[in-house]
């Protein structure tokens, strides 16, 4: 289950990890170290869905952005940002996306896009997922048949998340038409704008 939500489909985890913890542990009376395999298995299947995704945006996301990209304000200097970006700070935040609502599903598909080496991706996606995955576990074993109220707390941090990201894209879009209004030519190459001063 944990896979397929890593695989963007909308699967939360914030209930599948929390009624294991519950279920097949505390309401069989098992010890801690459970909660700790539970977890370890929630990022087993984290990472694995993770791939699906990140292969995806790899062989079918950047060909797809590099053919069609300027149909959807998406150009060269955009591919090649998000690629420095993945270069410096790609371990950093694919292990903190992990933990974060939201974010965490999609992150595989840009880093797939600027191919980000697939040893780190998927060392600080199972890092980042195992304290996700063993925090959720452990909540549902406190919680036991109220193990659902963890999602119900974690729904107001889901609108303000969904509400950066709209916001960035508006700033993204606001930014592309801007440049291609006043210097279509350099926005139609895809380079940046000359800098001020």
């Amino acid at each position: 289950m944990m896979a397929i939500e890593s695989a963007a489909v909308p699967l939360p985890s914030e209930l599948i990890m929390p009624l294991a913890g519950w279920k097949l542990i505390a309401d069989k009376h098992r010890g801690f170290e459970w909660i700790l395999l539970a977890g370890f298995f929630g990022a087993v299947g984290n990472t694995v869905g993770s791939w699906v995704t990140y292969y995806i945006g790899m062989y079918g996301g950047r060909p797809a952005v590099e053919r069609w990209g300027k149909y959807i304000l998406v150009s060269k200097h955009d591919l090649d940002t998000a690629d420095r970006f993945f270069g410096r700070w790609g371990n950093w935040a694919i292990f903190a996306s992990r933990l974060l609502p939201v974010v965490r599903t999609f992150i595989s598909v840009p880093a797939g896009i600027s191919r980000m080496p697939i040893v780190q991706f998927t060392a600080y996606t199972f890092l980042g997922a195992l304290i996700w995955s063993t925090g959720l576990t452990y909540g549902g074993y406190k919680l036991g048949q109220h193990y659902q109220d963890i999602r119900n707390w974690m729904r107001p941090f889901d609108y303000p998340i969904a509400g950066l990201i709209v916001l960035l894209v508006v700033w993204y879009v606001y930014r592309h038409v801007k440049r291609a209004w006043f210097d279509p030519e350099r926005e139609k190459a895809g380079v940046p704008d000359r800098p001020q001063g």
